[in-house]
């Protein structure tokens, strides 16, 4: 966090830098400051440098604070679900978390390439990033700090719902001084001791017994919400199933289809063909048939002609 003399514009001018110019940008500005105010100047040179991951999540708030809202009330609604147990309210918003989580991430890494475009060609830490907006859903506090764009360091959030806070009563003046008037008080006998120790026993137990209760809530509702997020995987790889189905199916009725245009093809080349073998039969019979009458004029055209040479007497020009 930052000191209380820094200037919000400073703050804001220096965790919207990319870490690798933090510091020379932190160096400048000391300079600045330097000259007309020595414990402002003091001041920005302890600001600590923030790293990869925690100046994504400030470049959100600081330039997309509006994003934000909708993280800080569903981070509402779950903490409300999770202590009244209920699951189908969970499911539905465990879906919206996780589209809201993965909207936010995405619009780091925008903010990010504008502002250095460099960082495009490199691996951003955005597991980090996605693991400090969970936080921030899970814990009002971390909200807190994700929204003052003030970060410097990622967060991370071992269990998810509202952190249990112990029982405590406040003493105050009023209760100083009624315990200042009570009149001293007279030994107790023996008895009064032993019921004295068996009620601190009894109170003991009840503060044990409520421990264990408040642990076995957090556990049950720790695994409510680990059910809930492996439901929500099934369900999902059920719809990536299901969807791949749905394209084998399909890819199946094209390959069927063109099996079936392919043999429609073929039986339409095989008419062609028998077609064509009857006509170059019937031609082939037309061409013997044209053969034999050839040959049968030949012979008789021979035969008109040795009739002719055979006459007495001069022979006729043809």
């Amino acid at each position: 966090m930052t000191g209380s003399a820094v200037p919000a514009e400073v703050v804001r001018r220096l965790y919207a830098v990319p870490p690798a110019r933090f510091v020379a940008a932190r160096a400048e500005a000391v300079s600045t400051a330097r000259g007309s105010d020595p414990d402002t100047a003091r001041a920005i040179g302890k600001l600590r440098k923030p790293t990869v991951a925690a100046w994504l999540v400030n470049l959100l708030a600081l330039r997309r604070a509006d994003l934000l809202d909708g993280l800080v009330e569903l981070s509402g609604q779950l903490r409300a679900a999770q202590r009244e147990l209920r699951g189908a309210a969970l499911r539905e918003l465990s879906t919206r978390r996780r589209a809201l989580v993965d909207g936010l991430v995405a619009e780091c890494r925008e903010l990010a390439v504008a502002e250095d475009p460099a960082v495009a060609s490199t691996k951003l830490p955005l597991g980090e990033v996605e693991a400090t907006l969970s936080a921030a859903l899970a814990d009002e506090e971390i909200a807190a700090q994700v929204r003052s764009g003030r970060l410097v360091r990622a967060v991370d959030y071992a269990g998810f719902g509202e952190v249990p806070r112990p029982r405590l009563r406040l003493v105050g003046p009023d209760d100083e001084v009624a315990a200042a008037d009570q009149p001293p008080r007279a030994a107790e006998p023996a008895r009064a001791g032993e019921s004295s120790r068996a009620a601190d026993s009894s109170q003991a137990a009840q503060r044990e017994r409520e421990r264990a209760a408040d642990k076995a809530a957090r556990a049950l509702a720790a695994r409510r919400q680990r059910l809930v997020d492996e439901l929500d995987r099934a369900e999902a790889g059920q719809r990536a199933a299901r969807s791949e189905l749905d394209r084998a199916v399909a890819a199946e009725q094209a390959a069927a289809d063109a099996v079936a245009e392919a043999q429609r093809q073929l039986a339409e080349w095989e008419r062609r063909r028998s077609a064509a073998e009857r006509e170059h039969a019937r031609r082939k019979v037309a061409r013997k048939t044209a053969e034999r009458a050839a040959v049968a004029a030949r012979r008789y055209a021979g035969d008109v002609a040795a009739a002719l040479e055979d006459l007495p007497g001069p022979q006729t020009d043809r």
